[in-house]
């Protein structure tokens, strides 16, 4: 049992090997009931976004408690600004029922953005991995189809009958089809705006970098992630509500 380096295929671009600027890496690999387990990159970086979010959680929960409700803090006022607007976001999209999927939405909302934006701070973005976007989808449509069966009933399953039987297998593709278009929009997009910063920084000379990797990242990591984020936060309110609205 030993370390084990690997990832995406090596390109060689003008004589240099820029790979290993996108790639995932295997830092440990073990064997659990035989079958073969690598802590890789992806692993790591979730780990520390998981951290760093609890963290800011357990800061918030302190000078929400903590504070003063007829004097707030700059930080609690902040914090109860954000929550409103995310709320009041969820309840716009979803209407009535929209209360009983904020937890899982704002969760999905804060894991995202900041697994996005981790390549500021650099790090491989989480969901530049397809693993983990289509880890997030497959929650999502799990939700989907409860929240379907949930206040449809029957209809539920009648429903891929319509409006012709022959209908089924398209109606059923296009369910499925669901948590694959959201996983792969979002992963494609982050892992572009990877492969490209790793390129960028592993052929151009040092010169280059002075400066222009501040715009890149801000487009690449920061205006892009936030754009994915609320692209699919917002598929799956629109997924879950139109099941209820059936």
């Amino acid at each position: 049992m030993g370390m084990q380096v690997t990832g995406l295929a090596p390109i060689f671009l003008s004589g240099q090997d820029v790979s290993e600027e996108f790639m995932i890496h295997s830092y440990y690999d073990y064997s659990f009931f035989g079958h073969p387990v690598s802590i890789c990159t992806t692993h790591v970086t979730t780990i520390i976004v998981m951290v760093f979010i609890l963290i800011l959680a357990l800061i918030a929960r302190h000078f929400v408690l903590k504070g003063d409700p007829d004097n707030p803090s700059g930080i609690q006022n902040a914090v109860e600004m954000l929550i409103e607007f995310l709320d009041g976001m969820v309840d716009n999209s979803m209407g009535k029922h929209g209360r009983k999927y904020a937890n899982y939405i704002l969760t999905l909302m804060i894991f995202i953005f900041f697994s996005n934006i981790s390549g500021l701070f650099g790090l491989r973005p989480p969901t530049a991995d397809y693993a983990v976007t289509l880890g997030l989808a497959l929650i999502t449509f799990v939700l989907i189809q409860y929240a379907n069966i949930k206040y449809n009933k029957v209809g539920a399953f009648t429903g891929l009958f319509k409006p012709l039987p022959i209908l089924f297998p398209i109606n059923l593709i296009g369910e499925f089809a669901t948590p694959l278009s959201m996983s792969l929009r979002l992963f494609g997009n982050m892992l572009a705006g990877t492969i490209m910063l790793g390129l960028y920084y592993g052929l151009l000379p040092w010169i280059a970098k002075l400066g222009i990797p501040v715009a890149l990242h801000g487009y690449l990591d920061l205006f892009s992630g936030v754009i994915q984020t609320y692209v699919f936060c917002m598929l799956t309110m629109v997924f879950i509500t139109d099941k209820m609205n059936d």
